[in-house]
């Protein structure tokens, strides 16, 4: 049987997260909340960071030339702003296994959570009087 991508992805991303110290895998079976929150607070410093890389590859400063020119927020760096996006899903991957996901539960929890969000925009959504109520809903079948 061919095993799905995301699932492929998840598998690559805990050998080399164990590679480095971090078994982000071993945390679906055995969680520890400790180890957890120290691999989760270091992924998530360095998604902020590949996050600022990827927004460099476009004119995003207002008193940049480019912008005066009218070319605010264009891709300048097509190449590179992939490549950036690819490092966000290493972390974004490993940010998932540190809260104890596989591939088959991120599916499971992203189809609750688009529903949510199709209903959300049914009824039109507002910021102001959201209270995340209908997020209480979206949970794993543990």
């Amino acid at each position: 049987m061919q095993k799905d991508m995301l699932s492929d992805i998840f598998e690559r991303q805990g050998e080399l997260n164990k590679r480095i110290g971090y078994d982000t895998r071993g945390l679906h079976d055995h969680f520890d909340p400790q180890a957890a929150g120290k691999w989760l607070n270091d992924y998530i410093m360095a998604a902020s960071n590949e996050l600022e890389e990827l927004r460099d590859c476009t004119f995003w400063k207002h008193w940049c030339s480019e912008a005066q020119a009218g070319q605010r927020f264009k891709i300048d760096d097509l190449q590179n702003a992939r490549v950036e996006v690819i490092d966000l899903l290493f972390f974004w991957v490993s940010m998932a296994q540190c809260v104890g996901l596989n591939a088959e539960e991120v599916h499971q929890l992203y189809l609750q959570k688009l529903s949510v969000n199709h209903k959300r925009q049914d009824t039109s959504y507002s910021m102001k009087s959201k209270d995340e109520a209908d997020n209480k809903a979206v949970t794993l079948d543990k």
